[in-house]
């Protein structure tokens, strides 16, 4: 992947700042999850303690099970959607511009109704 391309540069500084900021996640995270973990568990069922590390590792297998790790692809998706939309309605003369309007006011308005 070419990231020229794209207009963004990856210096040194900003490769380390990345580094430095998902380091400084998943130390939040980790203490986050045992804090809460601690506070929470023992009372309530009896569960054991956990250290940071169990912590991370918890919060790791939840995100595999329950949410996956798509940090960008939703913002992605909805550029691309965005991107799609502009072309179809350049493609489009007054008229029909004006009835795709319409229709989806109209859509918009049964849904508030509803």
């Amino acid at each position: 992947m070419n990231f020229r391309s794209s207009g963004r540069k990856f210096t040194p500084m900003k490769i380390l700042f990345f580094i430095l900021m998902a380091i400084l996640f998943v130390a939040v995270l980790g203490s986050v999850v045992m804090f809460l973990w601690n506070a929470l568990l023992p009372e309530l069922v009896g569960a054991k303690p956990i250290n940071f590390w169990q912590a991370v590792g918890l919060f790791v297998l939840s995100r595999i099970l329950f949410g996956g790790f798509r940090m960008g692809s939703r913002r992605h998706r909805w550029k691309e959607k965005r991107r799609r939309w502009k072309e179809k309605m350049a493609g489009m003369n007054e008229a029909e511009k004006a009835e795709f309007k319409e229709k989806w006011k109209s859509y918009c308005d049964r849904k508030k109704q509803s």
